[in-house]
């Protein structure tokens, strides 16, 4: 089977040297970093959450870039194929939450049929939701433009309180879609809003298992240390953001993080 979007060399002949299901830790935080997906503010700025911070994990660049969107998508995939062949649970459809995480949902389950040589029309959907539930109608109506079929791994690009997906879980629930696990690109590793757990235990309580493909603890030293080599960050504004970086996992992080 031949599929042109997908015959960029960069794209087949890098990442497909190596079996579907290995998915490469080190590889996917180079990744971030080369890409500039984590940054710094000088001044804190309030996050979506509502809380006030120095650092942001931003996949919009990457998501809007036809390369790299797809070289992400096999990231995913085989990330999504480690859990299946650990748990022996399939994932059929891919579904971002409405609307950040809609396109690499999109483009994950696009790539997952053009590796499959034995897939048929109908075998597959392609499933989006809806930034704003319409009001009345069935579930599949109300929350899907195309309802989600099969065992669905649910993607969220950031989780910080886990709001935004915690939501979609329920909307799914309402509409009977059997989950099979939630994947966020980067966990923040902070406490929800409540401050009494972290986001994989939230999503855990709705019976929904939660991994992270990369989180603040792994990520963070490597970013910092890519800004001060780049000069991006330097003297004592990179000492302010990191002690200022330091005093949020402090506040409600899961655990403490040092910088410096």
């Amino acid at each position: 089977r031949v599929v042109r979007f997908l015959k960029s060399p960069s794209i087949k002949i890098k990442r497909r040297k190596k079996k579907m299901s290995e998915f490469d830790q080190e590889a996917f935080n180079n990744f971030i970093i080369d890409n500039n997906i984590i940054g710094f503010f000088p001044e804190a700025k309030k996050l979506k959450s509502g809380r006030m911070s120095h650092w942001y994990v931003n996949w919009r660049t990457p998501t809007s870039d036809p390369v790299l969107i797809i070289d992400l998508a096999y990231y995913v995939l085989d990330f999504a194929n480690d859990f299946s062949a650990k748990s022996e649970i399939p994932t059929e459809t891919f579904y971002g939450v409405p609307e950040g995480a809609t396109k690499i949902a999109i483009v994950t389950q696009l790539v997952k049929v053009a590796d499959d040589v034995e897939a048929k029309p109908g075998q597959y959907v392609l499933s989006m939701g809806r930034g704003s539930p319409k009001p009345h109608g069935d579930a599949k109506d109300r929350y899907f433009i195309g309802m989600p079929k099969g065992y669905t791994a649910i993607i969220e690009d950031v989780t910080t309180t886990g709001g935004s997906l915690l939501t979609t879980i329920d909307n799914l629930t309402d509409a009977e879609v059997n989950v099979a696990i939630a994947i966020g690109l980067t966990n923040r590793m902070e406490l929800t809003l409540d401050l009494k757990s972290g986001v994989e235990q939230a999503v855990n309580e709705k019976g929904v298992v939660y991994k992270a493909m990369s989180n603040a603890h792994e990520l963070l030293p490597l970013a910092f240390a890519h800004a001060l080599d780049k000069g991006i960050i330097k003297g004592e504004q990179a000492i302010t953001i990191a002690k200022s970086i330091e005093k949020e996992f402090d506040e409600y992080g899961l655990q403490p993080l040092k910088l410096i």
